[in-house]
């Protein structure tokens, strides 16, 4: 029988990292505020540079980036310094899904295959894939590791403490934040995670007994569905999620009303950033005043959407992306397409780092109606004004009669019953807030869900624009 066996090597996770190297390189807390949190800027600016040209030597190995900064005529010497930085061609996910049609089913943007795995563990994710096949991202051990402690520093900041139980209702499947975050709080915070995930996985009914079963105090997850607990509890199970005793909430609020999550439970909900490619990008401090970049492990770039070109601190404009760390699938100014700004000054903790605004929306999903520029999140935030309503909005877009005018039915979720007054209000909030008319369509409560998946899935969905739909 020992002839039968297989004795091909196993690359085992615990050989394939010098951990005392890394944490050293990338320290979690609480190792991490006596050091990057606090480091002087020209210590820091010293380090990414070092840490930058090793990426570029590394993206230099990768077809995509030979292909991509080839038709830019870039060679491989010609980038000597961050301050070349704003020389390299930006890219967005389009060009990340056409790699995968030329290469599928994995594209040719990262340096590993899953064939690598006989020389590396390697992991496994996707994007969220609301439109066609999810996009896979493979992350080597270097990558996870980094990404799982940019995660525990954002729990720290945050107030998550060793002991805690954390709920967490990010989706759990092939996309990254479920597991992600379960890395996070296992490996880089001394808390418990307990894996919800979604309405999908576990139904918020059970979640709010857990909850109150199990004693805990933290709740991840994005805001609508935090205020869709809440509203479960207080209205279907008659439970005040006041009574729970949470001491923390952390969310990705963008421009979602922090304080009504926060009156609901009666615990501070805090802010954070981060994307499928590089996990934990900005957080929070308690102070709640912007997200405090990693820029050991980023760079971060505000510019222009039309010509890249650098903003000033205080001006809005796309997020591109620098990872410094990616052994897999590196990141050279990657536009991610969502829309934010760097807060001038410092912050009162004390920290050194640089701090991003809130996320303002995505540019891509900017809706253009009858010449006017509209984020759905604007919406969003003029509906959560009004106390008559849930939170819980989903945006039509279409053309109508003869002349194919363009509309958007903004429909909404009410708490009660005064629809005609809310549509009277809300009508002219938005013509307001948005510069341009809508049309306001009431619905009950629970009615959107169909729409917006808010009680299923963490990737909600708020807008449908078929506008080129053919009839």
């Amino acid at each position: 029988m020992v002839g039968l066996m297989n004795h091909e090597h196993v690359p085992y996770y615990w050989q394939s990292l010098d951990f005392a190297r890394l944490t050293a390189d990338y320290p979690p807390p609480p190792a991490f505020y006596d050091t990057v949190y606090c480091m002087p800027r020209e210590q820091l600016r010293a380090l990414q540079e070092k840490r930058f040209i090793a990426q570029m030597q590394r993206a230099w190995e990768i077809p995509f980036f030979q292909r991509h900064w080839g038709e830019a005529r870039m060679q491989a010497g010609d980038i000597k310094s961050l301050d070349d930085l704003t020389k390299i061609p930006p890219y967005t996910v389009h060009d990340i899904r056409a790699s995968i049609e030329r290469n599928p089913p994995f594209g040719d943007f990262m340096g590993v295959t899953p064939a690598d795995g006989a020389r590396m563990p390697l992991v496994l994710q996707t994007s969220g894939g609301t439109t066609g096949l999810p996009r896979p991202m493979l992350y080597a051990p270097q990558d996870r590791e980094t990404m799982a402690i940019l995660g525990g520093r954002r729990l720290s900041m945050q107030g998550v403490k060793p002991g805690d139980r954390v709920l967490v209702t990010y989706s759990l499947g092939l996309t990254n934040g479920g597991f992600m975050g379960r890395e996070a709080i296992w490996k880089y915070s001394g808390a418990l995670p307990v894996m919800t995930g979604s309405g999908a996985s576990t139904p918020t009914r059970r979640q709010i007994e857990l909850a109150k079963a199990w004693g805990i105090n933290v709740i991840l997850g994005f805001p609508a569905y935090l205020r869709h607990m809440a509203l479960v509890a207080r209205d279907e199970l008659g439970i005040d999620p006041k009574s729970l005793g949470l001491r923390l909430l952390g969310s990705h609020l963008g421009v979602e009303d922090r304080k009504a999550i926060e009156d609901l439970w009666g615990a501070p909900c805090m802010d954070s950033y981060g994307i499928n490619e590089t996990g934990m990008v900005a957080s929070e401090c308690q102070h709640q005043d912007g997200m405090h970049i990693h820029e050991d492990a980023v760079i971060i770039e505000i510019c222009n959407a039309e010509n890249a070109r650098p903003l000033a601190p205080g001006e809005r404009g796309n997020i591109l992306i620098t990872s410094l760390y990616k052994y897999s699938a590196p990141q050279i100014r990657f536009n991610v397409n969502d829309v934010s700004a760097i807060k001038p000054g410092q912050c009162v903790c004390g920290s050194t780092l640089a701090r991003l605004d809130k996320i303002f929306g995505r540019a891509d999903n900017m809706i253009k109606l009858r010449g006017v520029n509209v984020f759905p999140e604007a919406v969003g935030a003029l509906v959560a004004e009004d106390v008559r309503c849930t939170g819980e909005y989903f945006c039509l877009v279409e053309r109508a009669g003869a002349a194919g005018r363009e509309e958007m039915t903004v429909m909404v979720e009410l708490k009660d019953g005064e629809a005609d007054a809310v549509q009277s209000s809300l009508d002219r909030r938005f013509k307001e807030g948005l510069g341009v008319k809508c049309i306001v369509r009431p619905v009950a409560r629970g009615g959107l869900d169909a729409y917006t998946g808010v009680a299923q899935t963490s990737k909600i969905k708020r807008v449908l624009d078929r506008r080129n739909e053919k009839s």
